[in-house]
């Protein structure tokens, strides 16, 4: 039976996918492979299959039990001889599987990275005919990678005693450096490198810059009404249910899923959303490997995630039906502060590791091993401890074979064991210049998705050059490139680029010196383009600001234009906003290197505007105030109906502490009062009014259209 054969008899698939052909003729001819290929792409196809035609048994590592088992019921479904090995299985669960291993009763077998400390696992598998070993999420295997895993380093061990089988590494998502650290720690020889590309062609990336957790909630609410299915990933616990709370107010079947909850939780709520009995699941980066569900309809990162790589991985997650999908960001700079803490979390110094493996000395008993929980050893360091500064130095101390982590049966804790108990804390295998290299990486990832939200180009064409792609094009898809022609992207004139530099320059006299990006802010756009042209308000003239040698460079420009041309700066990243309320505005490096002649840049130059002359108004109108005229201009621009639904709406909001447009957005009242619909069927017809509003909501507003086409409503 050949590969194409095999596609159809056992997958029922005419024809293969791009890149996956290529994969499986690779590992069908035993050559060790590395495969990058986007989420979606169909990873899981290019090692199932081949395993089917190759004598032996393919043992497949894969980090997640929950991944293991679906893919394995599938499989079954399929009439394929398919198992797994992992904790969820009693000892003689585990026994009985490793004896049908080695009677040939299974093509594959799934292995959590966990199996390989237990040196009996490896030694029971050392008698079977092992086809290839296919190493799943493959960068988790590197400390660069995003979701680096400490058993994954095991795998490279354990294929040298199993007689180095051939090796097939996936992954979604991989800088060229991960890339090489999965080729360094699996033992890859002269891997076939196989990139798939990561493009995704379905996928419309945005971003929009909030700060304000009323300005997130609206957004969210929008994208919900409008593309119902999807997730919703937050940074923390504590926002996922903060977030939770929220869609079970507005009434939206949902899900929530964090590494707080016990297993069983977990694993009920993945399947409800994975069975499609709820639409929504809004999740820390703990819900995702496996979650292959077609309709996803949008990804929502509401808080800024902690790289690049992570992003797109769980972006990636939406579309899978080749339908178009959403996939955005609500990026408040704020947002940076957790991410920061979850990077000190990662990144312990000596002195906590000095601290906490002596802790774990002085706890230890004759036996040399420890039961202690994380939490509680961090509460004994004391409460300014991070407590995942000190789950990190746990983790590293085992993979330095410092200590050995083993599990307590029927115990929730795990217990320490030391490996070198007369090991002296000051002699601990640590290297500093390491730290500090790893620090400076998770920095700058962190660093990289700031400049990913800022950036003004294609977004998918940044995103695949951050992966080391060169050949790009612009996806005409995500927000920058709809919002703008692409003949408009040009390097300013001579002239213009004096105005940029001064505008700059203006910037950085209004800053200080010495913030993360080199620069800290003090003062917002509004007063440093009053400074710039030269401004006689009291705010500039008190605080010294008319002393600035930028002071009323850009006054021949206007504030009308600089508006425009500082709006234009954010956008491209030369400027950044910080600050929540009130944001400030501070220069970027990449900002600096052009105030200084040291790089190019490409951006939209605004047009100078127009100026229209003043027009006369009626004592009477000037007298009004602003509140006044907006009520004015919304009774003027709308129909007597139109209000009153709108009251009603509002009293509605107020009365089920609900944001209005969750009950009806303005378009769909603008439709009810134009179409006037009297009964549900017709009101249905509307776009935007579904079965579920329908039936809550209608009932509330047909009776005020019905009295206001008899006429008892002016």
């Amino acid at each position: 039976m050949n590969p194409e054969q095999a596609l159809q008899e056992f997958f029922g698939f005419d024809a293969f996918r791009l890149g996956q052909n290529r994969v499986i003729e690779a590992i069908l001819k035993k050559r060790d492979t590395l495969v990058v290929m986007p989420t979606g792409g169909g990873k899981s196809l290019c090692f199932q299959l081949p395993a089917l035609l190759m004598e032996g048994v393919t043992i497949v590592v894969s980090p997640l039990i929950a991944l293991m088992k679906d893919q394995v019921d599938s499989l079954r479904e399929k009439k394929i001889a398919a198992t797994f090995i992992n904790s969820s299985l009693t000892p003689k669960e585990q026994s009985d599987r490793l004896r049908e291993l080695a009677e040939g009763v299974y093509k594959l077998v799934y292995v959590a990275p966990e199996r390989f400390r237990d040196g009996r696992f490896v030694q029971a598998l050392r008698g079977m005919r092992i086809a290839f070993m296919a190493v799943d999420e493959a960068h988790c295997v590197s400390m660069w990678g995003h979701d680096f895993r400490p058993d994954y380093l095991r795998i490279g061990e354990a294929l040298d005693k199993l007689g180095n089988p051939p090796v097939s590494a996936f992954t979604a998502t991989a800088t060229p450096e991960v890339r090489e650290d999965i080729n360094k720690f699996l033992n890859l020889r002269q891997p076939e490198r196989l990139v798939a590309g990561f493009e995704r062609p379905n996928l419309e990336l945005r971003v929009s810059h909030l700060n304000k957790r009323k300005e997130k909630l609206a957004r969210l609410g929008e994208i919900l009404e409008e593309h119902k299915t999807g997730i919703i990933y937050c940074a923390t616990r504590k926002k996922v249910e903060e977030v939770a709370g929220y869609l079970a107010e507005w009434d939206i079947s949902h899900i929530a899923y964090h590494g707080g909850m016990d297993d069983e939780t977990r694993v009920e709520a993945q399947e409800q959303f994975m069975q499609s009995r709820s639409d929504v699941a809004v999740a820390t980066n703990a819900f995702g490997m496996g979650i292959d569900r077609a309709d996803i309809r949008f990804v929502i990162h509401y808080e800024m995630p902690g790289s690049v790589e992570a992003y797109y991985q769980e972006a990636g997650r939406a579309g899978r039906d080749g339908f178009p999908a959403i996939c955005e960001l609500l990026f408040g700079y704020r947002d940076r502060e957790i991410q920061e803490f979850f990077i000190e979390g990662s990144n312990p110094d000596r002195e906590l590791f000095a601290r906490v493996y002596n802790l774990l000395r002085n706890r230890a008993g004759d036996d040399h091993t420890v039961r202690i929980s994380i939490q509680d050893l961090s509460e004994e360091l004391g409460r300014r401890i991070n407590g995942m500064a000190v789950g990190s130095v746990i983790s590293q101390l085992n993979r330095m074979r410092v200590i050995e982590r083993f599990d307590i049966p029927g115990a929730r804790i795990r217990g320490t064991r030391l490996l070198q108990h007369n090991l002296a804390a000051h002699d601990l295998p640590i290297k500093d210049e390491a730290l500090a290299e790893k620090k400076e990486r998770d920095l700058k990832k962190l660093q990289a998705v700031i400049d990913y939200s800022h950036s003004s180009g294609c977004r998918q064409a940044w995103i695949i050059r951050y992966f080391g792609e060169t050949e790009v094009s612009t996806c005409r898809r995500c927000d920058n490139c709809q919002s703008q022609s692409p003949e408009r992207m040009r390097a300013p004139t001579a002239q213009e680029l004096i105005i940029l530099q001064k505008a700059l320059s203006g910037v950085a006299r209004m800053s200080w010196r010495g913030g993360p990006d080199g620069w800290r802010p003090r003062y917002g756009k509004m007063r440093i383009i009053e400074m710039l042209v030269g401004s006689k308000r009291a705010e500039i003239l008190n605080n010294g600001l008319d002393r600035l040698s930028t002071y009323g460079l850009l006054e021949a420009e206007g504030s009308a234009f600089l508006k425009d041309l500082f709006l234009e700066m954010e956008r491209t990243g030369l400027v950044l906003r910080t600050g929540g309320e009130y944001p400030m505005l501070t220069l970027t490096s990449f900002g600096e290197a052009v105030m200084m002649g040291k790089c190019e840049i490409r951006m939209a130059w605004p047009t100078k505007r127009k100026v229209a002359p003043p027009q006369k108004r009626s004592p009477a109108r000037a007298n009004r105030s602003e509140k006044d005229l907006s009520s004015i201009s919304d009774e003027e621009g709308g129909s007597d109906l139109l209000q009153t639904l709108k009251e009603k709406r509002s009293a509605l909001a107020a009365k089920h502490h609900l944001p209005v447009y969750r009950i009806f957005p303005n378009r769909v009242l603008e439709n009810l009062a134009a179409t006037q619909p009297l009964t549900k069927e017709e009101a249905l017809t509307i776009p935007g009014i579904g079965p579920q509003n329908a039936r809550k909501w209608l009932p509330h507003f047909l009776p005020l259209i019905a009295a206001h086409k008899a006429g008892k409503i002016s």
